[in-house]
């Protein structure tokens, strides 16, 4: 190539690029009437195009064959799939029953379910057993497990039936439970039971939330409609199903307008216990109540007594509830005295710390005998109507220095014990997660709820 020539086109290039820089305003008008003009001449060269209608117009036909259909079924005559159900035993179940409800029609099934021993031993009587079952696209029995929880040890038990080619055989496991949180929450309309069933969540829940604040709301004669209520707590899971709830881990509790918490912790080679989010423990000296559910008819006051038909001073409080309702000790202490005693037929006295006694009168059934250390919460009787009572009710009172006080007074007097000096860093870390978990607990009834 010419050497001239290139030296020539490099000076072009240079005095084009100078121009560039000088007049970019110009330059880009000219490139737009460049396109400008480009649009349109590509408009005029499309306008030359003939019209689709002149065009010439060919048919093509084809035969299209269908695929062999002995081929087709042959395929699925082959192709086999599998049921599967699942249910909940019954006490009143039989293999037949059983079957049925899970969908299976097999009469060797039904024959193996009813003579096996494992399961005659652990599922056939007994309500609330967990069952999953496949079968095969003709209703036959695949394999069956059957899983439930029998001790509060963090274990289940695991049943299963398999179908092999000499017959079902039949196996017992045991695995550990997996626990996972779940959150809840709910309104009061009638009763903390009430609901709880109405958001899904099991008795065993209200009955701890219960127990958490009874220093605090007395759930018998406090509760009000409109309070409400957000928890968190453990469900217990085998292979991935819910077979019972654990522990609560921790609860909100709005009563009157007043708010009250409480988060589950433990201190370091310590016994765990329910805290307010401040760090005070809730275990007081006393519960407020010595069941756990029932219905006060008379309090700590002046009464018309039912058998002497005269007024006289009513020194306790009585709870209705039917016969054979457990009853419990608000506190720890050693048993005083169990047995008859006159109008308070089956009793029991409990001594406390600081001249504190507490009674437990007209009970049908006596859990404990004299000199018997008893903590508080345990069960030491059951509801009854012996001596001078017209049905079915506890007589409870509370007595310091032998002189009749309020039971509902004094245990929310009682002291409570705050988290140590140690443990108040790890406390205080832990609320902060609490208190996010609580607020999308309640959030939880209010996203159902619109």
């Amino acid at each position: 190539m010419n050497h001239g020539l290139i030296a020539a086109c490099q000076t072009c290039v240079a005095r084009l690029a100078q121009h560039v820089h000088q007049h970019p305003k110009h330059i880009v008008a000219a490139v737009a009437v460049l396109l400008l003009g480009g649009g349109g001449g590509a408009f005029a060269v499309a306008s030359l195009a003939p019209d689709a209608a002149d065009l010439p117009v060919h048919e093509v036909v084809e035969t299209v064959g269908t695929l062999p259909l002995l081929e087709q079924a042959d395929a699925l005559d082959v192709h086999r799939f599998k049921l599967y159900r699942s249910e909940v035993t019954r006490s009143s179940d039989t293999p037949e029953a059983l079957l049925k409800r899970l969908g299976i029609h097999d009469p060797q099934a039904a024959n193996f379910l009813r003579t096996d021993s494992l399961l005659r031993n652990n599922v056939f009587g007994r309500a609330g057993r967990n069952i999953k079952a496949e079968a095969d696209d003709t209703h036959g029995l695949l394999s069956l497990s059957a899983r439930w929880a029998p001790d509060d040890d963090g274990t289940f038990k695991r049943l299963i039936v398999e179908k092999t080619n000499s017959g079902f055989v039949s196996r017992l496991e045991t695995a550990a439970l997996q626990a996972s949180e779940r959150l809840g929450s709910g309104t009061i309309r009638s009763s903390l039971f009430a609901a709880t069933d109405e958001s899904g969540i099991a008795d065993a829940v209200a009955i701890q939330m219960a127990e958490m604040f009874s220093g605090d709301v007395d759930f018998h004669r406090d509760l009000r409609k409109g309070d409400r209520f957000s928890v968190v707590y453990e469900a217990l899971e085998a292979d991935g199903e819910a077979l019972r709830t654990g522990r609560v881990l921790s609860a909100e509790f709005v009563n009157n307008g007043k708010t009250h918490h409480a988060m589950w912790f433990q201190e370091p080679n310590q016994k765990g216990g329910y805290y307010t989010l401040e760090g005070q423990s809730l275990r007081r000296a006393y519960l407020a109540s010595p069941m756990e559910f029932s219905r006060v008819t008379s309090g700590f006051k002046m009464r018309f007594h039912p058998i002497l038909q005269k007024w006289r001073a009513h020194l306790g409080v009585d709870y209705a509830a039917p016969t054979g309702t457990p009853v419990r000790t608000v506190g720890d202490g050693v048993v005083d005295f169990s047995g008859v005693q006159n109008g308070f037929g089956n009793v029991v006295f409990v001594r406390h710390p600081n001249n504190n006694t507490t009674v437990y009168a007209h009970l049908s059934r006596l859990f404990v005998r004299k000199g018997q250390s008893v903590s508080q919460g345990q069960k030491i009787g059951a509801v009854g109507s012996t001596g001078w009572a017209t049905g079915p009710h506890l007589h409870f009172e509370f007595r310091v220095n032998g002189q009749h006080k309020d039971p509902l007074t004094i245990a929310r007097q009682s002291e409570s014990i705050p988290v140590s000096a140690a443990a108040k860093a790890a406390f205080n870390r832990a609320s902060v997660l609490v208190r996010a978990q609580l607020a999308a607990a309640g959030s939880v009834q209010q996203a159902s709820a619109q």
